[in-house]
């Protein structure tokens, strides 16, 4: 930091003022050369240093003069000296080093802020112009106060200059307040004696506090530059995106503190009740910052500094992290897969388990805005035989569950469905469907997991279906048991016709769920039947029996409200003619529904003459003989369905041919 009036040699700084210096002062590792004069007038500390310097030099002149013992000693040296002798020893080294240099030297022990700082001090004392900032007003806060550059001293000194500049410049902006906090690190001890630590803290939470609740309460007042923005929508975009600029460099700010300070940050930001959605952010981007491998896409270390952390100071970090997070649910969507990640480093680095259940407890809480890639956690205990850990997607999906059942503003559809719940039923699904090819997953994990949620969270069941198929084909050697038990976890009554069509031809499904896929297959095909008759023998609208308007007013009737009517008349012909032309489209689609309802009925019949062949060849003698055994589809396979599966109304649909030709 060279001027017009200073300049530096490797580990010496000079003053180039013209005038010989006549004192070194030495900071850390770097010698000033400087003058008396401008550095009393300012500083009561070194005047006192200053003066006791040369009144000790002046002493010891006169104790060498008088007691040439000590000079003796000094030239011999002898190794039997006296301890009376040693400190008149030190002394004469001192003034010798005086003599040599011409003036006197003061070591300064422990300086806060370092020779930079002091630097800054030897500027103010000679009236070189400084550029203050939040970095350096903190240390040369601390500077002037450790060498009492009072206003009572000198007026206008240092300290009253820097608590300026920090009351003025620094309090009043978010980012100069962090930065600030920042530098309070190098000089904890006197910054928070001084209460410049706790002024830094109290500017954050003030500012966040006020801040915007559409940018998840990171602030926007931060510059002068978005109130002189012009109104209109490109004036409203630009600064929307000079507000998330801010949001970035503020979480980028923080995360630049030390996590002792991070830490009394969220703190006082939790005792002002301030919302979970800063709180939440703040948290995940520091661990983002400082614990590698939170995110997939990037597994490389972001830095040296981030590997040379052990393993003992990330699960730190990890677990102070994890128990200031808000349990209740917040806004911030994105932070869901930070959560994975850090569960997923919770557990390779063996956390406490009260770390993660915290973490479990906060991802159930938000579970419908997971992905399948989210769930996908590998199983890293060799207690797990699975490729992916089953039993922790169980306990979030309890907690999930739980946290749904205490909430009492839940979102309801009008049919009373929630759409988070069935977000979570097609995710699970999805998960069931990755892992059903595991070979090493059990029939009752599946089937536990299967069951977990309610019948309100699937529409339909194909995604069960299709979970469920590549199980079966991933384990063919499971028992018919099994089989049974795994197939119903689907409701047949809940698959649509692609799902229907394809179960009724796999092999691998057992044959009772066959035989009520096929039932339920049936009963959708009459259904439709039944509801495309409905539709044809209702009444056309053109056939109301409603006067119309114009009649029930008491008006006489123009020419132009006859031509009114007549148009309204035409295109009720016209809609009437349309209509009769869709009734007839869907006769036809009725007699290929029919037509395939037959076959279904032919197909049905012939398996139950098979299976009826079948156990009549099964039994015994002795049982056929006793009394015959009225056998039933209902009791053979658990239908609690009648046989006659569906009517085809033959002799109806004949009268309607005939009424139609």
């Amino acid at each position: 930091m060279a001027s017009e009036k200073s300049s530096s040699k490797g580990q010496a700084w000079f003053c180039t003022t013209g005038l010989p210096s006549d004192i070194e002062i030495e900071v850390d590792d770097m010698t000033f050369h400087l003058h008396k004069f401008p550095l009393m007038s300012k500083s009561r500390k070194l005047h006192r240093l200053i003066t006791e310097q040369e009144t000790r030099s002046c002493s010891i002149a006169l104790i060498t003069e008088t007691d040439p013992k000590v000079e003796e000693t000094d030239k011999k040296g002898k190794g039997h000296e006296i301890e009376d002798d040693e400190e008149k020893e030190e002394e004469v080294e001192e003034e010798q080093e005086i003599e040599e240099n011409g003036y006197p030297h003061i070591k300064l022990e422990d300086f806060p802020g370092s020779s930079e700082s002091f630097e800054m001090v030897a500027k103010f004392c000679y009236g070189v112009k400084m550029d203050l900032s939040a970095s350096t007003v903190v240390p040369l806060r601390c500077a002037a106060e450790h060498l009492e550059m009072t206003e009572e001293y000198s007026p206008d000194n240092l300290i009253s200059k820097t608590e300026r500049f920090l009351s003025h410049s620094v309090y009043k902006s978010l980012r100069e307040s962090i930065k600030a906090l920042k530098a309070c690190e190098s000089v904890s001890p006197l910054a928070g004696s001084l209460g410049i630590t706790e002024q830094c803290i109290e500017s954050i939470v003030s500012r966040a506090s006020s801040a915007d609740p559409s940018l998840f309460g990171w602030p926007v007042n931060d510059g002068a530059t978005d109130l002189q923005l012009i109104p209109g929508g490109a004036a409203k975009s630009r600064k929307k995106q000079s507000r998330d600029s801010n949001m970035e460099l503020w979480f980028e700010d923080l995360t630049q503190l030390s996590l002792p300070i991070f830490k009394t940050v969220i703190l006082t930001m939790k005792s002002r009740d301030l919302s979970s959605d800063i709180i939440e952010s703040c948290l995940i981007c520091y661990a983002k910052k400082h614990i590698p491998g939170i995110l997939r896409s990037n597994r490389k270390p972001p830095s040296s500094s981030s590997t040379a952390v052990s393993e003992n100071e990330q699960r730190e970090l990890l677990e102070t992290i994890t128990s200031n997070l808000p349990l209740d649910k917040t806004s911030v969507s994105s932070t869901t897969r930070l959560l994975f990640g850090l569960l997923r480093t919770a557990i390779i680095l063996n956390a406490s388990e009260t770390c993660r259940d915290l973490l479990e407890r906060k991802i159930g809480s938000q579970l419908e805005r997971a992905t399948l890639d989210d769930l996908l956690v590998p199983s890293y205990s060799y207690l797990n035989e699975t490729l992916y850990d089953v039993d922790l997607v169980e306990r979030i999906l309890g907690h999930f569950l739980d946290t749904l059942e205490q909430s009492n503003t839940a979102i309801v559809e009008a049919d009373g469905k929630s759409p988070s719940l069935m977000l979570v039923g097609k995710l699970i699904d999805g998960f069931l469907a990755e892992i059903a090819s595991d070979a090493n997953l059990k029939s009752d994990k599946f089937y536990n997991l299967a069951i977990s949620l309610p019948d309100q969270a699937r529409l339909y069941d194909d995604g069960l279906y299709r979970a469920v198929d590549v199980y079966l084909k991933a384990h063919p050697w499971v028992s018919e048991a099994e089989r049974e038990k795994i197939c119903g976890v689907m409701d047949c009554q809940k698959l649509t016709l692609e799902a229907c069509t394809h179960a009724a031809q796999n092999e691998r499904l057992p044959l009772r769920a066959v035989v009520q896929v096929l039932f339920f297959e049936q009963l959708q095909l009459r259904h439709a039947i039944a509801g495309t008759l409905l539709a044809a023998q209702s009444p056309s609208p053109s056939q109301s029996t409603e006067p119309r308007p114009s009649a029930t007013r008491n008006l006489p009737i123009t020419e132009e409200d006859g031509d009114e009517v007549k148009g309204e008349g035409q295109m009720d012909a016209g809609k009437w003619k349309k209509t009769v032309r869709e009734n007839q489209v869907l006769r036809l689609d009725m007699d290929t529904m029919r037509t395939r309802v037959h076959r279904l009925e032919r197909e049905c019949s012939n398996m139950k003459k098979v299976i009826a062949k079948i156990d009549k060849e099964g039994s015994s003698p002795a049982t056929t003989t006793d009394r015959p055994r009225s056998w039933s589809i209902t009791k053979k396979f658990g239908c609690k369905f009648k046989t006659q599966v569906c009517d085809s109304h033959e002799a109806t649909m004949i009268d309607h041919r005939s009424r139609r030709s």
